[in-house]
């Protein structure tokens, strides 16, 4: 379809239509929320290319990207990239949030831990992840292993941070109560331990995970040739734009996706934590 035809197409909504549809909004409180200003911004959008502010070609209207997603949709192909993005993200966060949290755990447990290990973390740990990328392209390649390691170095760091902190701001006087009461270590965890360091673990991991999808979309952007970072590479080397900005769109989304899922799963765990207690 020709850029003209697309932003025909979208005219199914007359100009004069938009106050219309920005008050509808308002009435039914969709607008209130967070709607109503990305949807002033498509209008703007889409009449700066029908009245040729900006080229079709360098912003493709929002019609035309709506449509390239409907096509990457039904053929199966965004699903299928995202697919593999998701299971990169997965395994790598779960190899980083296991480091993480035994790293966290056994440093805030131990002060001779900490001597031996906080210094040489803080040192690795100020390296951003793109500064690892072209050594463990030498040591692994460019396959899988290097999105994992990429991935899970940019979980652990957050996720270490955090569990540390969160021992280490425990009350003393919770920890007093279990010594009266002899808790083993086992149960110490359990019962004092993880739940009051709980609501900053869960900083972390939400953190974490944020930082391992952007992990996750830097490494396929340097070094993939599927998933959902590649759909952006592909699409400014056939410079199909939409294709650019879908991909965007929906790396957008799954992060916010991600952390909401993340938010529901911390509410339910608070109320483990006060069970706890």
């Amino acid at each position: 379809m020709s850029t003209l035809q697309a932003s025909d197409s979208f005219r199914t909504l007359p100009a004069s239509s938009w106050p219309t549809l920005a008050r509808i909004l308002r009435r039914t409180g969709a607008g209130g929320g967070g709607l109503l200003l990305p949807a002033l911004l498509l209008v703007v959008w889409q009449v700066a290319v029908e009245r040729h502010w900006v080229s079709a070609q360098i912003l493709p209207p929002p019609s035309r990207v709506l449509e390239t997603f409907g096509e990457l949709w039904a053929s199966g192909d965004l699903w299928f990239q995202l697919s593999i993005s998701l299971q990169r993200v997965l395994v790598g966060s779960a190899i980083g949030a296991a480091l993480g949290l035994s790293l966290g755990l056994a440093m805030g447990l131990s002060r001779r831990v900490e001597a031996y290990l906080l210094p040489l973390f803080q040192a690795i740990s100020q390296v951003p992840v793109l500064g690892w990328i072209p050594l463990l392209m030498m040591l692994v390649g460019i396959d899988e292993t290097l999105k994992y390691l990429v991935i899970a170095k940019a979980v652990l760091v957050p996720l270490t941070v955090n569990t540390f902190s969160g021992i280490r701001n425990i009350p003393p006087s919770y920890l007093e109560v279990a010594r009266v009461y002899r808790f083993g270590l086992l149960l110490r965890l359990r019962r004092v331990i993880l739940p009051a360091a709980l609501p900053s673990i869960f900083t972390g991991v939400r953190f974490a995970l944020t930082k391992g999808w952007i992990a996750l979309v830097t490494v396929e952007l340097l070094a993939s040739s599927e998933g959902i970072g590649y759909l952006i590479i592909d699409g400014r080397q056939m410079f199909q734009l939409d294709l650019v900005i879908v991909a965007m769109l929906v790396i957008g989304l799954v992060g916010l996706l991600l952390d909401q899922g993340l938010a529901l799963i911390e509410t339910r765990l608070q109320r483990w934590q006060h069970q706890a207690f």
